[in-house]
């Protein structure tokens, strides 16, 4: 169970202009609350808050090291339950520290690293990622950081289901056990017919009135011929 600590003051005022104040000093305004604990006002450092963020660990399970003000430090294991962003500026706004209880089950979603090349791959077709993490409950001790799904021996139309993978024990599956999460497909391939180009169909009418052309030209003397037929009937005649 990776365990990361960040630094939180305690605030006495929780009204708008205190906050505001708060966040224009680089702090964010935030809640610890929990089963069995009181909700306690605290403010944490924009900063660290924003590294947190990035390096994903805003999901992960963080210790709450409060100054109170006094000379003692009180220590919370906490989880970020919310973190609110403003829409216009995106910076944080205000977070929810929801106690965590290393004796008491919880609901996490883990997510799932898929290891290795299908065969199906190999052979021309496509994984396909159908579920990219899984919800389960357990103790906090127990928490998984990922599950690895291992799809190297899946052809072309297999899958992998929830109930194929190999969780840690004491760890229990929320999701239907006959989900899929991963499989192998055939790329399908759209035909698309090449239009016929207009200079092709101009061509070929170009062609058709070239063909047509001499049946005229070789019509035009036998016409003549028979004039000239008529005009030596007519002189014999007289």
């Amino acid at each position: 169970m990776e365990v990361t600590d960040l630094a939180a003051q305690i605030r006495k005022e929780h009204k708008k202009g205190p906050s505001r104040r708060l966040r224009e000093k680089g702090f964010v305004p935030a809640v610890f609350y929990g089963r069995s604990a009181e909700n306690i006002l605290l403010s944490v450092k924009n900063d660290e808050l924003i590294k947190l963020h990035k390096d994903k660990k805003d999901h992960a399970f963080i210790k709450l090291i409060i100054d109170d003000g006094g000379s003692k430090k009180i220590e919370k294991l906490s989880l970020i339950k919310e973190l609110q962003v403003q829409p216009l500026t995106g910076k944080f706004y205000h977070a929810d520290f929801y106690e965590v209880d290393i004796k008491r089950k919880i609901t996490f979603d883990v997510s799932l690293r898929f290891v290795g090349k299908p065969v199906g791959v190999e052979k021309g077709g496509e994984l396909q990622h159908l579920k990219r993490e899984v919800k389960i409950s357990c103790l906090p001790l127990n928490l998984p950081d990922h599950i690895d799904v291992d799809v190297a021996n899946l052809d072309i139309g297999d899958s992998i289901k929830i109930r194929d993978l190999k969780f840690p024990e004491g760890v229990t599956i929320l999701d239907r056990l006959d989900t899929s999460v991963a499989s192998v497909a055939v790329i399908k391939i759209a035909k698309v017919e090449e239009p016929v180009k207009e200079e092709a169909v101009a061509a070929e009418g170009a062609e058709a009135a070239e063909g047509e052309a001499p049946a005229a030209t070789t019509a035009a003397p036998a016409e003549k011929e028979k004039e000239k037929d008529k005009d030596k009937g007519k002189e014999k005649g007289k």
